[in-house]
């Protein structure tokens, strides 16, 4: 797609980079202050880094002369120095009629401004995303025969089959000036070492791409909170597998998605033709309604960079992890990419559990992502909700970002925390850290409005699916719905209950409704607070119905058993069972004992 056009397009954005109407010509005091504010007031909203624009006159029409555009450019860069930043130019246009450029802005390196973005990397098996990350993150180029791939894997089955089976993480890391700062040591990168010297980090989530591993895939998309996707398509295979799959999960979970055609150098020129022309054809479709653009050239890159969280560009790169053709193109792209989950620090905190282990030495450790306000240590914090649906409180004992320690994180930023005098049983995967200002309540029912993308017959009340919410993941039973059964393609208002524990929910949060081949995309409308006990699930209770003295205050029950016991000659027969259960606080032991 043409340039021009595509700048007519998105004129009208509200996500691109604020244009400077008004030259930086020999500002006063005042206005210098006032310039000085405004970067401050950018830097808080995009953690450290901004972009300025400048292309036009007082008027915003008008074109600047050579002697103002460099009068310009000094004044920013002044401004970046005041702020301990640095200034480097993306692109500059000089012309006849006038001059124009973009100039990136990024704090060094500091523990106040840290960029995190997380990228999550989907496609069909074979698509080449483990070795493209090992490339991008180790800085070697792939021999052909998957080596770049093993540094990237965390199970021997991953090494000996070639296929991703968990959720892989991995680094790249820039600096205030835009170059990459990973330098691997005998093969394996220092987590410390890199955050240390970045101003910015590229969280790379790398999925799996088997159908078998949907489930995984599933909860890597969700529970992660990436803020973009990038899907991996071979070219010498095409659009093929679950390729559909992954870029359906991410349109609907409203994700900005690039694309990246690998294996080109293997990839004959009109195979090369063909996927590309099917792959435009599919992203103009009028299920997926993007605009893609082929990147070419460093131009490309800073359009489609800055245009890009509008959710409607999709940049289309064409690489080879062997040749390393159009690499430094994407890392491009990827260093000027900007944080889409807000940072501010006023809002309650909130921090949602991805993981959790057990440290020798110091104890619980729980991993995620901070989704909002800011986290520090000694901060009066709640952990829940237990299988009662109750919130306790918790202290941090120490904050870890990307392995290296710090005192505080923002939202948008992944962290570990441990715990204090929290046990590792006590922790389940969808529990949350929050203020308690929040008045976090837990529920076992919700409301959500969800559409149905592909069902083989029809769903009716009382059906059980698998419901991924963030970083929850359990079963959930319909209770309720305003239409008899659903097909494939309906929209309705469901009625939702755990099945196991209740979980802290939000309205608006998206959810993805799961089971076999089943598939549906919604979002949560309603929650039942967890308050009484009616709704608490059922519990089995047992009634003592005959006392024995020589039980010892058990009791003894005999009825005739339903499994054939096991006999030397292998004949069914039924005999009698005397069944002891003592009961112990608020446990049962039982034990049976035949009768011959």
């Amino acid at each position: 797609m043409d340039l021009q056009k595509l700048s007519l397009l998105f004129q009208k954005s509200e996500e691109k980079p604020v244009s400077v109407k008004h030259p930086f010509l020999s500002p006063s005091n005042d206005e210098y202050d006032k310039l000085i504010l405004n970067l401050k007031d950018r830097f808080d909203r995009g953690n450290g880094e901004t972009i300025y624009h400048i292309k036009g006159g007082q008027d915003g029409i008008s074109k600047l002369s050579r002697e103002e555009y460099d009068t310009c450019v000094a004044t920013v860069k002044s401004l970046a120095a005041a702020e301990d930043a640095d200034c480097v130019t993306l692109r500059e246009e000089v012309a006849k009629t006038g001059c124009s450029g973009h100039f990136l802005v990024r704090h060094k390196a500091d523990e106040l401004y840290f960029v995190e973005i997380r990228v999550a990397v989907v496609g069909n098996v074979d698509a080449g995303k483990s070795t493209l990350l090992g490339v991008l993150t180790h800085g070697e180029l792939d021999n052909g025969r998957g080596t770049a791939r093993l540094k990237l894997f965390r199970h021997k089955h991953e090494t000996e089959s070639g296929r991703t089976s968990s959720v892989g993480i991995d680094i790249l890391g820039f600096d205030s000036k835009g170059n990459v700062v990973n330098k691997p040591v005998q093969g394996s990168l220092d987590w410390t070492k890199i955050c240390g010297n970045a101003t910015k980090v590229v969280k790379f989530i790398d999925l799996a791409g088997h159908e078998r591993y949907l489930k995984t895939t599933v909860f890597g998309v969700t529970g992660y909170a990436p803020d973009y996707t990038m899907l991996m398509v071979g070219a010498n295979m095409g659009i093929v597998g679950m390729t559909k799959e992954h870029l359906g999960l991410t349109l609907l979970l409203h994700i900005p998605i690039f694309v990246v055609v690998t294996k080109i150098d293997m990839t004959p020129p009109n195979i090369l033709k063909e996927t590309l022309q099917l792959l435009i054809k599919m992203l103009k479709s009028p299920g997926c309604r993007k605009a893609p653009i082929l990147i070419k050239n460093h131009d490309d890159v800073i359009f489609s960079a800055t245009n890009f969280s509008t959710e409607r560009l999709c940049p289309v790169f064409q690489v080879s992890s062997i040749s390393g053709e159009n690499l430094d193109l994407l890392r491009s792209f990827l260093n000027l990419l900007s944080a889409r989950m807000p940072s501010n620090v006023n809002d309650p905190a909130e921090f949602q559990i991805n993981d959790f282990f057990s440290v020798p030495g110091i104890g619980t450790v729980v991993s995620g992502t901070t989704l909002s306000g800011c986290i520090k240590l000694n901060d009066a914090l709640l952990l829940g909700p237990d299988p009662a649906g109750q919130f306790v409180p918790i202290t941090l004992k120490s904050i870890h970002r990307n392995r290296m320690p710090v005192k505080e994180v923002r939202g948008g930023q992944t962290a570990c925390f441990a715990l204090k005098k929290v046990k590792k049983s006590l922790l389940r995967k969808g529990m949350v850290i929050v203020t308690p200002s929040l008045n976090p309540v837990a529920c076992w029912e919700f409301e959500g409005e969800v559409l149905v993308l592909h069902h083989p017959t029809t769903i009716q009340v009382h059906y059980q699916a698998m419901v991924h919410c963030g970083s929850v993941r359990q079963m959930a039973k319909i209770l309720e719905m305003s239409q008899d059964c659903l097909r494939s393609g309906d929209r309705d208002t469901i009625r939702f209950r755990f099945i196991k524990n209740p979980e802290y929910l939000r309205p608006g949060q998206k959810i993805v409704f799961r089971e076999g081949r089943t598939k549906a995309v919604g979002q949560v409308t309603k929650t039942v607070p967890y308050a009484t006990s009616k709704n608490q699930p059922h519990k089995p209770s047992y009634k003592r119905t005959q006392k024995n003295s020589q039980s010892k205050g058990g009791e003894m029950r005999i009825y005739r058993s339903t499994r054939p016991a096991s006999t030397p000659d292998k004949k069914k027969s039924s005999r009698p069972i005397v069944d002891f259960r003592y009961p112990v606080g608020m446990m049962v032991w039982s034990t049976k004992m035949k009768i011959p």
